[in-house]
């Protein structure tokens, strides 16, 4: 239930063996944040769920982010409760009972040759597909609570906050039950008690920007480029031409319609087999793992305090009961 508005401040041959060694070794100087960084040890062809990068300390698992997502509903329902309205909001999903999550799944496309053979490239399969939940519908007068808005206006600009210390000094220009309304309504108020208390409160997606950082470095790092060029060449001697990238291989063969059907397992499983021909997962995975470290170290500053922000969420969401 995120309403956030953004403010600046995610047993192999000899051969192959032979050559992850070498590669962990070939980089270029690290320097001052300059040229190709240094790879620690590139494992032969590791599970996705395996992998450990360094951004995974400062991001929710999908567990979390469930719970994170129940407790903003709670403080929103608690803003509406003091003007008079009973709010449940949006049911939340409940987090996967079976095993640990794996986070990394499709960081460079599909990896796991038993889900390949079995679904291709649908990743709901064995999920389901449940409809999306509605959000219970609101009064006139409950909708100027959640929204800071009156129902129908059409353009201008919301009084707004980006923090909740700084919510304190804004006016909406509203007022229900002889109470102000918050800058934003109760929607915003919620998001803001949870992710933005005050005003050095580090942006919700600090994180996944870093993360997509370091992945947009790595997809250019000459390592990967040469990894892909012969993932791409593997492709083309399995009847497989022009594709470049994993992440265009259901587009490139049209299957958008049919992500599981035979087709698509068929080449779902050329593409995990070639991935692991030319171990493009151990090599992607350590310069990814790489490029976050570098990240990490030249945002550390704001990483601890993102860190410590993060804990405190999680002490709310206890006091809360959640």
């Amino acid at each position: 239930m995120h309403t956030s508005r953004r403010r600046r401040p995610a047993a192999a041959p000899a051969a192959l063996l032979m050559a992850a060694v070498l590669l962990a070794g070939c980089a270029g100087t690290d320097g001052a944040g300059a040229g190709e960084p240094e790879l620690g040890p590139v494992e032969v062809n590791p599970a996705t769920a395996a992998l450990s990068l360094p951004m995974d300390a400062y991001t929710d698992t999908e567990a979390e982010r469930i719970r994170m997502g129940q407790v903003q509903q709670n403080l929103v329902s608690r803003c509406m409760a003091r003007y008079g309205f009973t709010y449940e909001g949006v049911r939340s999903a409940e987090p996967p009972a079976t095993g640990a999550e794996d986070r990394h799944r499709y960081l460079f496309g599909l990896a796991d040759p038993q889900f390949a053979a079995a679904h291709g490239y649908d990743k709901t399969a064995g999920e389901g597909t449940p409809a999306k939940p509605q959000a219970p519908p609101l009064s006139d007068s409950a909708y100027v609570v959640m929204t800071g808005e009156q129902s129908g206006t059409q353009g201008g600009r919301i009084p707004d906050a980006n923090t909740e210390e700084e919510a304190a000094a804004v006016d909406s220009g509203l007022t229900t039950a002889g109470q102000k309304v918050p800058a934003g309504g109760c929607g915003r108020e919620g998001y803001r008690k949870l992710y933005a208390p005050t005003k050095d409160s580090v942006d919700l997606l600090f994180t996944f920007e870093l993360a997509s950082e370091a992945h947009d470095r790595s997809r250019q790092d000459s390592r990967v480029v040469d990894a892909l060029k012969k993932w791409s060449s593997c492709m083309d001697k399995s009847g497989y031409t022009g594709i470049e990238s994993p992440y265009d291989v259901v587009e490139k063969l049209g299957l958008e319609n049919d992500k599981g059907g035979p087709k698509a397992v068929t080449a779902a499983g050329a593409d995990v087999a070639c991935k692991r021909e030319v171990n493009l997962v151990g090599i992607w995975g350590a310069v990814e793992k790489a490029y976050q470290e570098r990240l990490v170290e030249e945002h550390a500053e704001t990483l601890a305090l993102y860190k410590r922000q993060r804990e405190a969420r999680f002490k709310l969401a206890a006091s809360l009961g959640r």
